[in-house]
């Protein structure tokens, strides 16, 4: 959390438009945090005993440990080539931790159209981090 702190503070000082802004930068900060700290970890391949991801639970109660990290970026990645709308959300949702309420007005769509993108996201990564 320090860090993801010293980087939106030193980079994106000031640059806010407001509250759900900043919570959408820092779930992009975040995101690359976990992420780089797993590959410095030299984190398992996606398999190796890789606890089941369920998104719903994650974005409620926080990442857990035990989450192949790598996967689920390489996995988001590739659902940015199909949806990056439903990437954006998932990386709201996921990492920053924002609602759906909030995810729309940081997206300025409506609330049922961050569902839709969440209902879509959930399955396409489950069905990729399975695969």
């Amino acid at each position: 959390m320090h860090e993801a702190y010293l980087r939106l503070a030193g980079v994106r000082a000031g640059r806010f438009q407001n509250r759900v802004h900043f919570f959408g930068a820092a779930a992009q900060t975040m995101r690359r945090i976990l992420v780089d700290h797993a590959r410095r970890r030299g984190a398992r391949k996606r398999s190796a005993g890789a606890e089941h991801l369920d998104l719903e639970r994650a974005a409620q109660v926080g990442i857990d440990p035990d989450t192949d990290l790598l996967a689920l970026d390489r996995a988001l990645e590739n659902l940015t080539e199909v949806s990056p709308k439903a990437a954006r959300v998932v990386e709201l949702r996921f990492f920053g931790g924002l609602s759906i309420e909030q995810a729309a007005e940081f997206l300025d769509v409506g609330p049922s159209t961050v569902k839709r993108h969440w209902s879509f996201a959930r399955a396409w990564l489950s069905r990729e981090l399975e695969a």
